[in-house]
């Protein structure tokens, strides 16, 4: 690892992706007659984390949350559609990354997902948005544990203390932070492209 050059790890969900998720747990809850929490709880509590860290395939997962659902298969099936459908990536988060990869700043993002990430990326043009991508599902671990952090650090060959990391989740802030990096908690568009800014000039 070099010990001089700066490096940007950063999270998917609730950064470089707006946050959906509330509004479609919203809309679905009325239409299946559930709290919004009752409706999350569905997707994702229990081995959900199975899926994240890829021992458990998407498909597996979705026939868990339609048992729960009580839905039938065309029902998930138009569910799973309007989450992708929801997905608007922040155009200026996008891009300030890719000028730091003009600009030969490291970059890497670190995202606790699903395995149909990488494909939606593809089929987006996205994955030039970083010099590595660094997924729970193909890592095998998930933030917050340290050895997703270390994959991205060995990556873009970046030492700890020369690298910030940004995540919506403080838990993950605070993780990367006791491995030596820089945090920043994202609370907004321009606070994150000021912090990226100030550790990158």
């Amino acid at each position: 690892m070099s010990p001089h050059t700066r490096g940007v790890l950063i999270d998917v969900g609730g950064v470089l992706v707006r946050e959906y998720l509330p509004g479609v747990a919203a809309a679905w809850g009325r239409r299946l007659g559930l709290p919004a929490a009752a409706f999350m709880a569905a997707l994702y509590e229990g081995n959900d984390s199975g899926v994240l860290i890829g021992r458990v395939s998407e498909n597996a997962w979705w026939e868990t949350v339609r048992g729960r659902l009580r839905a039938g298969p065309e029902v998930i099936a138009e569910l799973r559609g309007d989450l992708a459908s929801r997905e608007s990536w922040d155009e200026e988060l996008v891009a300030c990354l890719r000028g730091l990869r003009r600009r030969g700043v490291p970059t890497a993002v670190v995202s606790n997902t699903w395995p149909g990430l990488r494909e939606r990326m593809s089929a987006g043009g996205l994955l030039d948005v970083a010099d590595h991508l660094v997924l729970s599902c193909e890592a095998g671990c998930a933030k917050p544990d340290r050895r997703i952090y270390e994959i991205a650090l060995r990556l873009i060959a970046v030492e700890p203390a020369q690298a910030l990391f940004i995540d919506d989740t403080p838990g993950n802030v605070v993780a990367a932070r006791a491995l030596g990096m820089a945090g920043h908690v994202h609370t907004g568009t321009a606070e994150t492209l000021a912090r990226i800014e100030e550790f990158t000039a």
